[in-house]
C-alpha cells in the first residue's frame, strides 16, 4: 500500500490531512505530522502536498549509518527508532523533503502509508493505493 497524491489541483490547503496524521499518533498540534501542505502562492497559485512517495530504492535508507531505516514491502521505509542516532542524513537525502523532524526525540518522522490522512482529505487529494499483485507465470 502506498499513499499517493492524486490531484494537487483540488487541494485547498485546509491541513485536515496533517491534523489527522497527528491524531492517529495520539498527539495534538502539527509538530508531529508526517505530511505537509504548503502554499505555493495562496489560493491563486495553489498548494503542494509533501509526503513520502514510497521510493522503491529509498535514498534515505542508503545514507543511514546505523541501518535504522528499513525498506518497506511496497516501497518506502520504516524507522527502527532504537537504532536511530538522530544524525539527520536521511532528511538531507530525501529529494522531495518528505522526512520531517521530531525536535523532542531528535529523530525523523516518516509517513508509514497507513492512509489515515486520506480519509480526512475533503477533496480526495490523497489516496491509499493498493499494489498490484505480481503475476507468477507457470
Amino acid at each position: 500500500m502506498r499513499l499517493a497524491v492524486v490531484d494537487t489541483e483540488r487541494c485547498v490547503g485546509c491541513q485536515q490531512s496533517m491534523f489527522a496524521c497527528v491524531r492517529r499518533q495520539g498527539e495534538a498540534g502539527l509538530a508531529k505530522t508526517c505530511i505537509a501542505v504548503r502554499s505555493v502562492g495562496g489560493t491563486e497559485r495553489g498548494f503542494v502536498v509533501i509526503v513520502c512517495r514510497a521510493c522503491d530504492d529509498p535514498p534515505c535508507a542508503k545514507v543511514c549509518p546505523t541501518e535504522a531505516l528499513v525498506s518497506r514491502k511496497g516501497g518506502g521505509v520504516r524507522l527502527d527508532s532504537e537504532k536511530c542516532i538522530g544524525c539527520g542524513h536521511c532528511q538531507g537525502a530525501c529529494p522531495i523533503g518528505a522526512i520531517f523532524w521530531d525536535e523532542e526525540t531528535n529523530k525523523p518522522m516518516i509517513c508509514v502509508h497507513c492512509g489515515y490522512c486520506a480519509k480526512y482529505c475533503p477533496h480526495t487529494v490523497l489516496e491509499l493505493e493498493r499494489e498490484e499483485a505480481e503475476h507468477v507465470e507457470r
